[in-house]
């Protein structure tokens, strides 16, 4: 059973959750006795193809185009479809990113394909595949079976293992076959964050929420991020009072996240900022309310006053090197 895994590039490099992508569209193909082929489409993209052998894809497809120089995602998913058809891949993979969720639901339609979205585990059982998500706003995992002959998945990044090793991959080229109908939105400007991580592919992240009392505030949570090599987030209220970016908010209506580490800071745990987090490695937790939902999440908890607790954690991770 052939996969395709659709992979996104950003400042010349495959990004993280698609390197997790490939990996883990390998394993499937392998489990299946099929093959992997990875399809990066934009414009400049053909240098970090061949990274891509390396995490499992056996051939790598790339379309260069001008025109998708800003990633137009109605035309991402007319050539992801067409791709997919043309290579016979009955399981498409992407990562479930900003435009991984917009893009899979084009290329399930056109496809005519089931979709099951933001997984966090994929098992074999005998020719089908088993898909497990989060459902009830991450209060219980279902496993789900696609039943149509194509089936398109998005996978949560952080969640799955990317696999490097010594493996090559064939680049192949091809043409972007799009018409004026593919290319009807256009994108005057992306603005990329720089600095520090991205909360999406972050493998620490340190979020602070309406503890904090005021955005002046939250430089004690950005010194803890940097001393810890960590991205920002924020809770919805945070980011609703105008303290905080969108692009950090992390929560149902935010940004999904699973780091290794995730470290609440005044946050008190309602049901919208756990759906984005619950799957986070390890919780900790610091909230001066013991009673606080969060705790019933965290793996570790602090009952203190973030203001106590903050810059004293600081002090230890400078002075140890951190």
């Amino acid at each position: 059973m052939n996969c395709l895994a659709v992979a996104e590039e950003r400042g010349g490099e495959i990004r993280k959750s698609s390197l997790e992508t490939v990996s883990a569209a390998r394993r499937t193909a392998d489990a299946l006795g099929g093959t992997c082929t990875a399809l990066v489409a934009g414009h400049g993209v053909g240098a970090a193809a061949a990274t891509l052998g390396r995490y499992g894809a056996r051939r790598v497809i790339v379309v260069d185009d001008p025109r998708l120089e800003r990633r137009p995602n109605i035309a991402l998913a007319k050539i992801a479809a067409d791709v997919a058809r043309r290579e016979g891949a009955a399981l498409v993979f992407l990562p479930a990113s900003q435009a991984g969720r917009d893009i899979a639901p084009r290329v399930a339609v056109a496809l005519e394909a089931g979709l099951a979205a933001d997984c966090v585990a994929l098992r074999a059982e005998g020719s089908d595949i088993v898909a497990t998500r989060p459902v009830f706003a991450g209060k219980a995992l279902l496993d789900v079976r696609v039943t149509t002959p194509v089936k398109v998945f998005t996978l949560r990044p952080n969640v799955f293992e990317a696999t490097a090793g010594a493996g090559t991959a064939a680049v192949e080229t091809a043409a972007a076959a799009l018409e004026e109908a593919d290319l009807v939105t256009t994108v005057e400007g992306t603005k990329v964050a720089s600095g520090r991580p991205d909360v999406t592919e972050a493998e620490i992240i340190v979020s602070g929420g309406r503890g904090m009392k005021g955005p002046e505030h939250f430089a004690l949570i950005e010194a803890l991020a940097d001393a810890l090599g960590a991205g920002v987030g924020a809770s919805r209220a945070v980011v609703d009072a105008g303290w905080r970016p969108h692009d950090e908010q992390v929560g149902q209506t935010g940004k999904t996240v699973a780091p290794a580490l995730y470290i609440a800071c005044g946050i008190s745990g309602a049901v919208q900022h756990l759906a984005g987090m619950s799957t986070s490695r390890y919780i900790v937790a610091i909230n001066r309310d013991k009673d606080a939902p969060i705790f019933q999440v965290a793996d570790y908890g602090i009952v203190g006053d973030v203001f106590d607790v903050l810059p004293a954690l600081i002090a230890a991770l400078r002075k140890a090197g951190k």
